[in-house]
């Protein structure tokens, strides 16, 4: 999951700043990768009532970052800056993230965070299919191999090994966070930090109308706590002030260990085992995208602008 927040650099950052712009993304992948360890701490048998109270403290989080970074003027007026393009990025990561929350009740984390490895492969499909953006051959044989990784790990809904439901939302979370990186890229002037707010305002306000009760016990608020800020708000405080940084290609390829770590944390914590096919699956999909993005950094090693490319991931 990322976010296109932070304003347009016309010169490239000092080294320092560039290797500070690195710890930073890194972090932010590492505090998105915990977020199926995590959730898998918390008993609260409703998902509406985790998906509340987890976008009710991302929110409160972002909303004093911005406060802290940009005052309370500066806060209202990139909220009112924000535009259509603001509130397309705000549903889409509130359905992404609603749809995260959810997904963990029906399949495991390894198959919705693999799944979601291939963002940046379907956001140039989507860009080339709306926008009609030239994409590279070398794109679309990566894209191709992400496809077939994808199948490979949803298969098993086929068979009943998995459910198709939570496959499904896996699925619906990459398509949501691939259409938000087209809207971030094609107005890169607006910054996105408010519309990641206000998605977390949008996924709260309509999980507090399907959820059956919002009472949780002290043990879960606190894992709840964790989830929404150390996982959700602070992965993307990290990624709003590193990305800018460091170059386009180079935080994509940092994002990627979001993926790769996750599924290891609740392996090594929870004993969630990875089928064969998700192993499979995700391995095409992880290679696909490290070899894709490798070429494009060694393409564009240094960008005559820095940027970011994408939306943050609520894991």
């Amino acid at each position: 999951m990322t976010d296109i927040s932070s304003p347009q650099i016309a010169v490239s950052p000092p080294r320092n700043e560039e290797r500070i712009g690195f710890l930073l993304v890194f972090l932010s992948a590492l505090m998105w990768s915990l977020g199926g360890t995590i959730a898998r701490f918390i008993d609260a048998g409703d998902s509406w009532t985790v998906v509340f109270w987890r976008s009710v403290w991302a929110a409160a989080f972002l909303l004093c970052f911005m406060v802290w970074r940009d005052g309370w003027r500066g806060t209202l007026k990139l909220f009112r800056g924000m535009g259509l393009a603001g509130l397309a990025v705000a549903f889409c990561f509130a359905t992404a993230s609603t749809s995260f929350v959810v997904a963990l009740a029906y399949t495991t984390v390894a198959n919705i965070l693999l799944m979601q490895a291939g963002v940046p492969l379907l956001a140039a499909l989507f860009a080339w299919a709306l926008f009609r953006e030239r994409v590279a051959v070398a794109t679309w044989l990566a894209i191709a191999a992400v496809i077939a990784g994808v199948a490979i790990m949803v298969s098993e809904s086929l068979d009943g090994a998995v459910s198709p439901i939570g496959d499904g939302l896996a699925l619906l979370i990459a398509v949501m966070f691939s259409i938000a990186t087209v809207i971030t890229r094609r107005f890169a002037h607006v910054r996105m930090t408010p519309a990641t707010c206000l998605g977390t305002m949008l996924a709260a306000a309509f999980a507090a109308s399907q959820a059956s009760a919002l009472g949780v016990s002290s043990h879960d608020m606190g894992f709840l706590f964790a989830f929404g800020v150390v996982n959700l708000g602070v992965g993307l405080a990290f990624f709003a002030t590193g990305a800018r940084l460091v170059p386009a290609a180079v935080a994509a390829l940092l994002g990627t260990f979001e993926p790769i770590l996750g599924p290891i944390w609740v392996w090594l914590i929870h004993s969630e085992v990875p089928s064969a096919r998700t192993i499979v699956g995700g391995a095409v999909v992880i290679t696909a995208l490290l070899v894709h993005i490798g070429l494009e950094f060694k393409r564009q090693t240094r960008p005559q602008r820095a940027g970011v490319t994408g939306v943050p991931s609520p894991n």
